[in-house]
């Protein structure tokens, strides 16, 4: 029998259903309780004054997102902490944006090495994810159809789903199946 997954790392650009799978992971599919954590959770818990500044976090009226050093240092404290929850026996699921590609993807390596992590590349056009950031209207227009393709550049996956193809509830079970198989 393998290892149970202590973390699942749901990688996707914005509006492309992440935060919808893990909430479907949590309420109907996965045994035991998941927490869920994710890029959106840390730029809420910044300081004010670290949005929209050169040190921070800065949305561009184009999609762009900028990150200058302070929240670079605060990103890998974050990663840091959501790892020591796992390894202190709390089961997670990451919902996260690896801008920097397969760099982003080694910087959670690190922080989670020790545990068992299933990786999940969580696709969606360009369009129907600009789509559905219209509807939202809590993000940045152009955020979506920019980051579609990017952050999946380079990054490996141990399993992809396309909520373009199929709705979130099916795509968590997807994922859901991958899990509790390896637990039984």
């Amino acid at each position: 029998m393998s290892t149970p997954t202590r973390v699942i790392v749901l990688n996707g650009g914005s509006s492309s259903g992440k935060s919808g799978i893990a909430r479907c992971l949590q309420a109907l599919l996965l045994p035991d309780p998941w927490l869920t954590f994710g890029a959106d959770t840390l730029v809420d818990a910044l300081p004010a004054a670290m949005r929209a500044s050169d040190t921070g976090i800065d949305f561009g009226p184009d999609g762009e997102v900028s990150v200058g050093e302070a929240f670079k240092a605060l990103d890998e404290a974050w990663a840091q902490g959501v790892a020591a929850m796992a390894q202190a026996g709390a089961r997670v699921v990451v919902d996260e944006v690896f801008l920097g590609g397969p760099a982003s993807q080694e910087r959670w390596r690190k922080a989670l090495r020790g545990l068992e992590v299933l990786w999940v590349g969580v696709r969606c056009d360009a369009a129907v994810a600009a789509g559905r950031e219209t509807a939202r209207g809590d993000r940045a227009t152009g955020m979506a159809e920019s980051q579609a393709e990017l952050v999946h550049r380079g990054v490996v996956y141990d399993l992809e789903v396309d909520t373009a193809r199929a709705e979130s509830v099916d795509c968590a079970r997807i994922i859901a199946a991958r899990v509790t198989r390896v637990l039984s």
